[in-house]
């Protein structure tokens, strides 16, 4: 299966401090891959590089064999790649069906059926109930929703999701990650960034396991063992990969 988009050797950083070492990556349609690894491990940085949101070479990032690396993050989007931010970063002051609006407004052609604001609420029905309350006024759960439902309007190829579980019940953690199979389905790949590592298993088809910057373990999710997961994720000298 061909790569979606991939990294090679992909370096970035915050000025002076570099956070990523040549790290290689890669996901195809459809494939939903876990990232998981401890706080300050790379997981969001290797994100934001993605995106755009940080410098890196233009050979480091490819997008359909072709190099993106350091293309502006509304540039893309254009192209087909969307996250779901840590933190939500909704709009406040404007209602759930405002923030969906917006994306709507301001999204790329869909591919086929495409998502729609009404294909956001099948997804999330509780979003349909609440589409006139204001963002800072939901649950934490449901601002999730909106804001996943906000990424996937912009119509992506690829989505990627950063740490989504965070700060939820275990309850709405289950009803969000239970949408992820549905949002594969229709074609586009999904990273999801977890420090779940149960959870990161049972939702991805491959998982890689970063440690200071670094890949230290990637494989299948339902073949790779506890302890070599353990071994990768705390820097034992037995990881494997």
């Amino acid at each position: 299966m061909s790569a979606l988009l991939s990294t090679h050797g992909l370096v970035a950083g915050y000025g002076d401090m570099r956070a990523l070492h040549g790290i290689d990556f890669e996901i195809a349609a459809g494939e939903t891959v876990a990232l998981i690894g401890a706080n300050g491990a790379g997981k969001s940085t290797l994100l934001r590089s993605i995106l755009g949101l940080l410098p890196v070479a233009k050979e480091m990032v490819r997008l359909d064999g072709t190099e993106v690396g350091g293309t502006p993050p509304h540039r893309m989007v254009r192209k087909g790649v969307a996250i779901v931010p840590e933190g939500r970063r909704l709009f406040s002051g404007m209602t759930v069906e405002e923030n969906l609006r917006v994306a709507a407004e301001n999204a790329a052609e869909p591919r086929g059926e495409g998502w729609s604001i009404r294909r956001v609420y099948d997804l999330f029905p509780i979003l349909r109930e609440k589409r006139a309350a204001f963002s800072e006024d939901l649950s934490g759960g449901q601002q999730q929703m909106v804001s996943i439902g906000r990424a996937l309007l912009a119509q992506p190829r690829l989505l990627l999701c950063d740490e989504i579980s965070l700060g939820l019940a275990p309850r709405v953690v289950r009803e969000i990650y239970a949408a992820l199979p549905e949002i594969s389905r229709s074609g586009t790949a999904i990273v999801v960034v977890e420090q779940d590592v149960g959870l990161a298993q049972r939702a991805s088809s491959r998982l890689y396991c970063l440690l200071e910057g670094r890949v230290t373990l990637e494989g299948r999710s339902a073949e790779v063992p506890r302890e070599a997961i353990s071994a990768a994720y705390f820097g034992a000298k037995n990881a494997v990969a």
